[in-house]
Protein backbone atom coordinates (compact mmCIF):
# COMPACT_ATOMS: atom_id res chain seq x y z
CA UNK A 1 0.00 0.00 0.00
CA UNK A 2 1.12 3.28 -1.06
CA UNK A 3 1.43 6.05 2.01
CA UNK A 4 2.57 8.82 -0.25
CA UNK A 5 0.02 11.85 -0.17
CA UNK A 6 -0.92 13.34 -2.77
CA UNK A 7 -1.40 16.60 -3.32
CA UNK A 8 -4.69 17.54 -4.59
CA UNK A 9 -4.74 18.67 -8.32
CA UNK A 10 -6.10 22.55 -7.68
CA UNK A 11 -2.95 23.22 -5.51
CA UNK A 12 -1.01 22.62 -7.75
CA UNK A 13 -2.47 24.79 -10.52
CA UNK A 14 -2.63 27.74 -8.02
CA UNK A 15 1.14 26.85 -7.64
CA UNK A 16 1.85 27.22 -11.60
CA UNK A 17 -0.03 30.30 -11.57
CA UNK A 18 1.43 32.15 -8.93
CA UNK A 19 5.20 31.20 -10.08
CA UNK A 20 4.25 32.17 -13.51
CA UNK A 21 3.14 35.39 -12.19
CA UNK A 22 5.91 35.99 -9.91
CA UNK A 23 8.13 34.93 -13.25
CA UNK A 24 6.15 37.22 -15.45
CA UNK A 25 5.12 40.23 -13.53
CA UNK A 26 8.58 41.45 -12.02
CA UNK A 27 9.89 40.90 -15.96
CA UNK A 28 7.01 43.05 -17.39
CA UNK A 29 7.15 45.66 -14.89
CA UNK A 30 10.81 45.56 -14.89
CA UNK A 31 11.08 46.00 -18.48
CA UNK A 32 8.17 48.62 -18.49
CA UNK A 33 10.31 51.10 -16.27
CA UNK A 34 13.72 50.58 -17.75
CA UNK A 35 11.26 51.43 -20.64
CA UNK A 36 10.25 54.55 -19.31
CA UNK A 37 13.67 55.30 -18.00
CA UNK A 38 15.09 55.00 -21.55
CA UNK A 39 12.63 57.41 -23.54
CA UNK A 40 15.01 60.29 -23.16
CA UNK A 41 18.39 58.37 -24.28
CA UNK A 42 16.14 56.79 -27.45
CA UNK A 43 14.96 60.92 -28.13
CA UNK A 44 18.55 62.05 -27.76
CA UNK A 45 19.62 59.30 -30.21
CA UNK A 46 16.90 60.57 -32.68
CA UNK A 47 18.67 63.87 -32.41
CA UNK A 48 22.12 62.42 -32.52
CA UNK A 49 20.36 60.98 -35.79
CA UNK A 50 19.17 63.81 -37.55
CA UNK A 51 23.16 65.44 -36.78
CA UNK A 52 24.30 62.72 -38.37
CA UNK A 53 22.52 62.53 -41.89
CA UNK A 54 22.93 66.32 -42.03
CA UNK A 55 26.93 65.52 -41.84
CA UNK A 56 26.73 62.54 -44.17
CA UNK A 57 25.25 64.86 -46.75
CA UNK A 58 27.49 67.98 -45.84
CA UNK A 59 30.26 65.86 -46.04
CA UNK A 60 29.53 64.02 -49.43
CA UNK A 61 28.84 67.52 -51.13
CA UNK A 62 32.57 68.45 -49.68
CA UNK A 63 34.40 65.46 -51.33
CA UNK A 64 32.14 66.25 -54.53
CA UNK A 65 33.34 69.80 -54.13
CA UNK A 66 36.91 68.52 -53.71
CA UNK A 67 36.72 67.09 -57.56
CA UNK A 68 35.65 70.09 -58.94
CA UNK A 69 37.92 73.13 -59.87
CA UNK A 70 34.98 75.21 -60.50
CA UNK A 71 33.93 75.69 -56.95
CA UNK A 72 35.75 78.54 -54.76
CA UNK A 73 37.77 77.73 -51.59
CA UNK A 74 34.82 80.16 -49.42
CA UNK A 75 32.18 77.28 -50.57
CA UNK A 76 34.58 75.10 -49.23
CA UNK A 77 35.13 77.25 -46.35
CA UNK A 78 31.36 77.96 -45.87
CA UNK A 79 30.45 73.92 -45.44
CA UNK A 80 33.24 72.74 -43.60
CA UNK A 81 32.31 75.38 -41.08
CA UNK A 82 28.69 73.80 -41.35
CA UNK A 83 30.22 70.51 -41.02
CA UNK A 84 32.02 71.66 -37.13
CA UNK A 85 28.73 72.89 -36.11
CA UNK A 86 26.90 69.40 -36.83
CA UNK A 87 29.96 67.74 -35.61
CA UNK A 88 29.88 70.23 -32.07
CA UNK A 89 26.20 69.99 -31.65
CA UNK A 90 26.24 66.24 -32.26
CA UNK A 91 29.16 65.98 -29.60
CA UNK A 92 26.58 68.42 -27.63
CA UNK A 93 24.32 65.45 -27.58
CA UNK A 94 26.45 62.88 -27.28
CA UNK A 95 27.65 65.05 -24.30
CA UNK A 96 24.22 64.82 -22.49
CA UNK A 97 23.49 60.74 -23.34
CA UNK A 98 26.85 60.36 -21.99
CA UNK A 99 25.25 62.07 -18.41
CA UNK A 100 22.12 59.83 -18.86
CA UNK A 101 23.98 56.44 -19.16
CA UNK A 102 22.54 55.27 -15.71
CA UNK A 103 19.25 55.27 -17.34
CA UNK A 104 20.61 53.57 -20.70
CA UNK A 105 19.58 50.23 -21.69
CA UNK A 106 22.67 47.84 -22.38
CA UNK A 107 22.10 48.45 -26.28
CA UNK A 108 21.72 52.36 -25.57
CA UNK A 109 25.25 52.38 -24.02
CA UNK A 110 26.70 50.08 -26.69
CA UNK A 111 25.20 53.11 -29.18
CA UNK A 112 26.81 55.67 -27.31
CA UNK A 113 30.51 53.90 -26.53
CA UNK A 114 30.47 53.02 -30.47
CA UNK A 115 29.05 56.61 -31.58
CA UNK A 116 31.75 58.42 -29.54
CA UNK A 117 35.24 57.42 -31.30
CA UNK A 118 33.45 57.74 -34.60
CA UNK A 119 32.41 61.08 -34.00
CA UNK A 120 36.29 62.10 -32.58
CA UNK A 121 37.47 60.94 -35.71
CA UNK A 122 35.34 62.39 -37.91
CA UNK A 123 35.93 66.22 -35.67
CA UNK A 124 39.97 65.19 -36.32
CA UNK A 125 39.53 64.83 -39.69
CA UNK A 126 37.54 67.91 -39.93
CA UNK A 127 40.02 69.76 -38.03
CA UNK A 128 42.58 68.48 -40.63
CA UNK A 129 40.60 69.40 -43.73
CA UNK A 130 40.04 73.00 -42.10
CA UNK A 131 43.96 73.21 -41.47
CA UNK A 132 44.51 71.85 -44.81
CA UNK A 133 42.64 74.61 -45.99
CA UNK A 134 43.63 77.20 -43.89
CA UNK A 135 47.21 76.73 -45.36
CA UNK A 136 46.42 75.89 -48.88
CA UNK A 137 43.82 78.52 -50.33
CA UNK A 138 45.01 77.92 -53.78
CA UNK A 139 45.76 74.02 -53.59
CA UNK A 140 42.40 72.64 -52.81
CA UNK A 141 42.10 70.87 -56.03
CA UNK A 142 44.77 68.53 -55.59
CA UNK A 143 44.52 65.32 -54.04
CA UNK A 144 45.58 65.55 -50.54
CA UNK A 145 42.42 67.92 -49.64
CA UNK A 146 40.56 65.06 -52.12
CA UNK A 147 41.96 62.99 -49.64
CA UNK A 148 40.40 64.47 -46.33
CA UNK A 149 37.43 65.43 -48.20
CA UNK A 150 36.72 61.81 -49.11
CA UNK A 151 37.78 60.31 -45.59
CA UNK A 152 35.57 63.17 -44.04
CA UNK A 153 32.64 61.99 -46.25
CA UNK A 154 33.19 58.19 -45.15
CA UNK A 155 33.53 58.71 -41.59
CA UNK A 156 30.44 60.90 -42.09
CA UNK A 157 28.81 57.97 -43.98
CA UNK A 158 29.85 55.54 -41.39
CA UNK A 159 28.28 57.27 -38.64
CA UNK A 160 24.93 57.79 -40.23
CA UNK A 161 24.82 54.45 -41.14
CA UNK A 162 25.50 53.43 -37.30
CA UNK A 163 23.01 55.80 -35.38
CA UNK A 164 20.50 55.46 -38.09
CA UNK A 165 20.81 51.72 -36.78
CA UNK A 166 20.42 52.03 -33.45
CA UNK A 167 17.84 54.29 -33.94
CA UNK A 168 15.81 51.84 -36.02
CA UNK A 169 16.33 49.18 -33.52
CA UNK A 170 15.44 51.59 -30.68
CA UNK A 171 11.98 51.70 -32.53
CA UNK A 172 11.85 48.16 -33.51
CA UNK A 173 12.22 47.17 -29.66
CA UNK A 174 9.70 49.43 -28.34
CA UNK A 175 7.23 48.12 -30.68
CA UNK A 176 8.34 44.83 -29.62
CA UNK A 177 7.38 45.24 -26.06
CA UNK A 178 4.11 47.18 -26.49
CA UNK A 179 3.14 43.87 -28.93
CA UNK A 180 4.80 41.68 -25.86
CA UNK A 181 2.42 43.69 -23.78
CA UNK A 182 -0.12 43.18 -25.91
CA UNK A 183 -0.03 39.40 -26.27
CA UNK A 184 0.83 38.48 -22.62
CA UNK A 185 -2.50 38.34 -19.99
CA UNK A 186 -2.73 41.48 -17.64
CA UNK A 187 -1.05 40.28 -14.87
CA UNK A 188 -3.32 42.47 -11.61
Amino acid sequence: MNTRKRTPRYLVIFGLVVAGYLTIYPAAHAREISSDKSEPIRQLLAQVKTEAVALDQDSDRLAVWARNKQVQWQSHAEKLNLIREHINDAGKLLAQLNDARGKASPWQLRAIDRIYPLLKELADNTEATINHLNDNRSNIHFPAYRDYAKAGADLAGELAALVCDYVEFGEHEAEFHRLQDKLEPAAS
